[in-house]
């Protein structure tokens, strides 16, 4: 079909009245599905791709990259982008030529923006609709009832995403303003930890998928619970695994061993094994990279069931700071000298016994520590 520049030569997806064009009926996609995107989307499809750019104003390359560092396939020269397509793109193209992102950036924002929405549209889909839309209503199907009930959320919800967005970039901007100079906002020193449970392959094998999941997900909640209460920062899940930082040791070793304390007066789930280090880590795209981030994994495949193993320079960090004393005879001495000035003595609340050298694959030889709660500490 030959269609005009500005996407007014084809017929509208749906009338206005919500019925589905004859048009786009005969295109094989799903009458219900064409109107649920829509009510999404809050408008039509009026554009192809090329003229989606053209009237953005970016070239066509350019709209690729950036549709598909958003995470969406091509779709050739079907009509299928609105408006807001269009505004999304000159928006991207205008910060560019403002000066304010490089084109290179602005290819990230798309990608980490993709990346992270699309997980959320996912779970929100897969989970939150279909336990609100199960079991459907008498005579009618899922689709049919997940419609009304999309009309009347997605207000809220989408002034919640907007909420939650700017409450999580004031928390990372006040993070960067407090950084010492400008090359520790990408390359800073954090306490990176990796919670894995023990056993999880196995238990593939012997429960059900459902069931499955719901560990899972309780896995996940707990995890992500105790990370944001305590102040750390949860980077990923991966299903039998975490992975958190934090901007201190003390921080991190609180929150690894709740983890541990939590989930092990907890039957249903498995035991977990905690891998931690500290030192320079690359933030990029709200991902952590580096050696530290690569020695906290290698230490967490190693380390014993419902303990905690830390690296040399986590273990001085905590030494350094207070939190936790160079050996147990440093401890009697320094209380011991409290009690001759008659002063209170240090409180530690952590314990740090050294383990055997080990080679890791990749990291040369390390020498892990166990860490514990130094008794007596409050958990």
């Amino acid at each position: 079909m030959t269609v005009d520049d500005t996407g007014s030569g084809a017929d509208d997806a749906d009338d206005a009245d919500g019925r589905v064009d004859p048009e786009a009926a005969d295109s094989g996609e799903d009458p219900l599905a064409l109107r649920l995107e829509q009510l999404i989307l809050g408008a039509e499809r009026r554009y192809t791709p090329f003229q989606a750019a053209r009237s953005a104003g970016v070239s066509m390359e350019l709209a690729s990259r950036f549709w598909r560092a958003m995470g969406f396939a091509d779709i050739g020269q079907a009509k299928a982008l609105t408006e807001a397509d269009v505004l999304a793109l000159r928006r991207l193209a205008g910060l560019v030529e403002a000066g304010l992102l490089s084109e290179a950036m602005a290819v990230q924002v798309a990608r980490s923006t993709g990346q992270t929405t699309a997980r959320l549209a996912e779970w929100q889909i897969d989970s939150f609709l279909e336990g609100l839309t199960e079991p459907p209503e008498p005579g009618m199907t899922r689709t049919e009832v997940t419609y009304p009930i999309v009309e009347l959320l997605l207000p809220e919800l989408e002034e919640f995403l907007v909420y939650v967005w700017r409450r999580q970039l004031a928390a990372s901007a006040g993070r960067v303003v407090q950084a010492a100079d400008d090359e520790e906002m990408v390359d800073r020193r954090l306490a990176v930890a990796f919670a894995d449970l023990v056993g999880f392959t196995r238990l593939t094998r012997r429960m059900e998928e459902e069931e499955l999941g719901e560990l899972v997900e309780a896995f996940e909640t707990t995890s992500a619970d105790l990370v944001a209460a305590r102040g750390g920062r949860l980077i990923k899940t991966l299903g039998d695994e975490v992975l958190y930082a934090a901007d201190d040791a003390g921080t991190a070793a609180d929150i690894a061993l709740r983890l541990v304390e939590t989930l092990g007066n907890d039957e249903t789930m498995p035991e977990l094994r905690v891998g931690m280090a500290f030192g320079t880590v690359t933030t990029r795209m709200g991902d952590v990279f580096g050696t530290t981030v690569n020695l906290a994994s290698r230490l967490t495949s190693i380390a014993p069931r419902d303990a905690v193993l830390v690296d040399s320079a986590f273990a001085e960090e905590l030494i350094r700071t207070g939190d936790a004393p160079a050996s147990e005879a440093e401890a009697a001495e320094a209380a011991a000298a409290a009690e001759k000035e008659g002063e209170e003595p240090p409180v530690y609340r952590f314990a740090l016994q050294p383990t055997w050298q080990r080679p890791v694959r990749g990291l040369g030889v390390v020498e892990p520590w166990l860490l514990t709660r130094r008794e007596g500490a409050a958990p």
